[in-house]
């Protein structure tokens, strides 16, 4: 379909955390490599990659669509950046890092409007705080194989919550994505019809 929204992300948390407000997409991921630049910031890290991926899906010519959505978070303790774990030992080591200690999820996101060219994006970051976990209970979550496909080896709104002792800031930018602020995006574009359960603004409205 040509208006439609798609979501350059094999991530299902996106996806359904669109879905919550009402937006469907279609689900097309992106090969864009995640390694970071040297002296690149969290930020700019996720930025770029957000802008990168979004138009690598929007250059391919057999996908349809209008608007093309990318999206890529960190999880970053003094300075460290925490992707995915490659495995399970790299994935206590992130959770030991974590432990009694707080850190950032760090989230870019970007639209790519194919119809005027134009690319929109920006980066919200939210602070967790961990409370101290033993070794057995890093464990016990690792034979879980929630963490193995999350960045910093935890989901909050998973089994992962029990970790959690407390957020400052957007919810859904640690899930995987800032709603709040691609909600605004998106309508700022003039995607407001992706929606089915928002209504659209009314004309002046700011």
């Amino acid at each position: 379909m040509k208006g439609q929204l798609v979501l350059a992300s094999a991530s299902p948390r996106r996806r359904e955390l669109l879905a919550s407000v009402g937006i469907s997409c279609a689900v097309v991921p992106s090969g864009i490599p995640e390694d970071p630049l040297d002296g690149e910031t969290p930020r700019a890290h996720v930025i770029r990659l957000s802008i990168a991926k979004a138009r690598d899906v929007a250059a391919k010519p057999e996908v349809t669509g209008r608007w093309f959505l990318g999206s890529d978070t960190i999880v970053v303790r003094d300075g460290e950046f925490l992707g995915k774990p490659k495995d399970r030992q790299e994935a206590f080591a992130m959770l030991r890092f974590l432990s009694g200690r707080s850190h950032q999820v760090v989230s870019g996101y970007a639209v790519h409007d194919r119809e005027s060219g134009e690319t929109r994006s920006g980066a919200v970051a939210t602070e967790v705080l961990f409370r101290a976990l033993s070794d057995a209970e890093i464990e016990g979550y690792l034979d879980t194989g929630e963490p193995f496909d999350k960045a910093g080896a935890y989901a909050i709104q998973g089994i992962g919550a029990f970790m959690v002792r407390a957020i400052h800031g957007s919810y859904t930018n640690v899930v995987g994505l800032p709603l709040c602020e691609v909600v605004e995006l998106l309508e700022e574009l003039g995607a407001a019809r992706l929606f089915t359960v928002l209504p659209p603004k009314p004309a002046g409205t700011p």
